[in-house]
């Protein structure tokens, strides 16, 4: 049984297909269109994941859609009332809703389909995309996001096949607009801004926490739920504006002219960034750990529960993830490598294949790796296309066949303080580069980290690089070894290693890990364990493969990004691409 789940007409518009219950492949769709986040229907990504299927178009079975306008409708129509333009918006996009199982056949070619669509609400479909892909038989559950079906957090648990929602956090109340009105704030207004805010805050002390704690409001006594105070921000009066068509989606402000009176004036993006701003963004992260931890820990003592799955736009803050199994009473965490709203596509699909019938759970992700992937002569195609190009710029292609030379030469060239694009195999599913679709370079040279953000990723200065570290090797550089292989965990660093590993060394001591074994990654294991061998550190500084774009899927975009970033060498598949000296 074929079924294709899609988020579409949302940021990070998205498609995953499984078959009988195992998922085969799964793509955001601006991997293809080249648009940060791209909103839209996923078109490419949908013809990408029937075809990595072995499908046709007609072999699908169920098309699963994280969207169920019914939620919640009692509620949709009250605020309807108080904001008609706003219930506009929604009406409209809910009519693209309505078609999309025309689209999806338009986009397949096959022209008018009586393939079934099943609609999953959206939170549920995030639980879905965690639990039923986890290791975990039973376990507490919590997605946490921005908006979506007019709620922003759901809670449950999850046994076998079955999710049991618990309750809900409802629009205007939402930790994931908290954060997003609070980024644009502080001049960083583009749609998933997010992660840049949360590397600032490290840099400072959370000055203005009490401020913080009258704009969000978290009851104790158990309590899940939390409230934002309304004068601090303009979404519950005006709906927010927020445009979902296909291209980059955008958000309109969100915070109010009274919070501006509250924190001092707004920072223009092209302002620096001062002290005040630092402040600012460490109290906002700091709030948000404290009402996210003590909800969990809220939920682990309803639930009685050890393990957790982690889902929602909010779940990529590492920092609060970080700290989750020491302060909660949790064991166990699992949160997949797209838990934000592109992971709703697995979770619908999942949620349908659980749903029509009592079936075990055999499938986990155990990686990343959901993508499309290229054949040595497909590269060799387009390095011979494009041979005079290559040499023009002083680039000499080798074609090194024994995968043990392959990463012996590249984790000499890494050492040798070279920078490195590592492109291979299939191309991993979520935001993160996770040594596929890799920039990777040394973590002993501190300055490596201003090299990387000034000359290759042209980026702000304060961004901190992930280290990559063998798993079994976790707990001799961190304080906490529990595996992160989606690089979705803050670990503070061993005082005595933060000198080993400067480069990827935060701030405030932490690293934002990815433990690698050969189970999930045979071959990016294989090179940092060899870059290990040669220098006696098992760790290789890790960047996502891209320069203000999203992350390269192609080879052509490949070698685009390291002729354009003067990288010093790129390894696809079995070839390399030097650069000559001065070059």
């Amino acid at each position: 049984m074929l079924i294709v789940g899609i988020n579409a007409y949302h940021g990070d518009a998205s498609a995953a297909a499984i078959v009988d219950g195992r998922l085969i492949a799964a793509a955001e769709e601006e991997r293809f269109n080249r648009i940060k986040h791209a909103a839209g229907f996923p078109v490419e990504a949908l013809k990408y994941v029937v075809s990595a299927a072995g499908a046709s178009p007609r072999d699908i079975d169920v098309i699963a859609v994280a969207r169920d306008p019914w939620a919640r409708i009692m509620r949709k129509a009250w605020y309807a009332l108080k904001m008609p333009s706003a219930a506009r918006d929604r009406l409209s996009a809910q009519s693209r809703f309505a078609s999309i199982g025309a689209e999806a056949a338009r986009a397949l070619g096959v022209g008018e389909s009586s393939i079934p669509v099943r609609r999953v609400e959206h939170h549920r479909a995030h639980l879905a995309s965690s639990f039923l892909v986890s290791p975990f038989d039973q376990a507490a559950l919590f997605s946490i996001d921005g908006l979506g079906d007019f709620a922003s957090a759901m809670w449950g648990v999850g046994r076998g096949g079955a999710i049991s929602p618990m309750g809900v956090v409802t629009f205007p109340h939402s930790l994931g607009i908290f954060y997003t009105a609070l980024t644009q704030y502080l001049g960083f207004p583009k749609y998933g801004d997010e992660y840049k805010v949360m590397g600032l805050a490290s840099y400072g002390a959370p000055e203005m926490l009490e401020e913080f704690r009258k704009i969000v409001i978290a009851p104790d006594g158990g309590r899940m739920d939390f409230m934002l105070a309304p004068e601090y921000f303009t979404h519950q009066r005006s709906g927010g504006e927020m445009t979902w068509r296909a291209g980059e989606p955008t958000i309109g402000r969100l915070y109010s002219d009274f919070l501006v009176t509250r924190l001092g004036p707004v920072r223009d993006p092209a302002e620096p960034v001062n002290k005040r701003h630092i402040a600012i963004a460490a109290s906002m992260q700091r709030r948000l750990e404290e009402v996210i931890l003590d909800r969990l820990r809220n939920l682990q003592r309803a639930t009685g529960l050890k393990k957790l799955c982690l889902a929602g736009g909010v779940a990529y803050n590492c920092v609060v993830n970080g700290k989750i199994l020491e302060q909660t009473g949790f064991e166990d965490i699992y949160i997949q490598s797209a838990a934000g709203d592109a992971g709703l596509a697995i979770g619908a699909a999942f949620d349908r294949w659980h749903s029509s019938a009592s079936r075990p759970r055999e499938f986990v992700m155990e990686h990343a790796n959901w993508g499309p992937e290229f054949r040595a002569d497909e590269i060799a195609v387009l390095l011979s296309s494009r041979e005079s190009e290559i040499a023009t710029q002083g680039c000499v292609i080798s074609k090194i066949e024994d995968e043990d030379e392959l990463c012996r030469v590249t984790a000499a060239t890494i050492a040798d303080g070279q920078v490195v694009g590592w492109f291979q195999g299939r191309m991993e599913w979520g935001p993160r580069a996770l040594g596929n679709r890799s920039i990777v370079a040394d973590p002993r040279r501190a300055g490596m980290r201003d090299i990387l953000n000034s000359k290759i990723k042209r980026r702000e200065m304060f961004r901190p690089f992930a280290p990559s570290i063998l798993e079994e090797a976790a707990a001799d550089y961190f304080t906490q070894s529990y595996p992160s292989p989606f690089m979705l965990m803050a670990y503070p660093v061993r005082p005595e290693k933060r000198a080993v590993i400067p480069a990827t060394t935060h701030v405030d001591g932490t690293g934002r890990l990815q433990t690698v074994n050969a189970r999930q990654n045979p071959l990016y294991h294989k090179l940092i364990r060899e870059f290990g061998r040669q220098t006696g550190v098992p760790v290789l500084l890790n960047t996502s493969f891209n320069e203000n774009e999203p992350v390269v899927c192609r080879p052509e975009e490949a070698l685009d990004c390291f002729l354009r970033t003067k990288m010093d060498l790129l390894v696809m598949g079995p070839f390399t691409i030097r650069r000559g000296d001065g070059n």
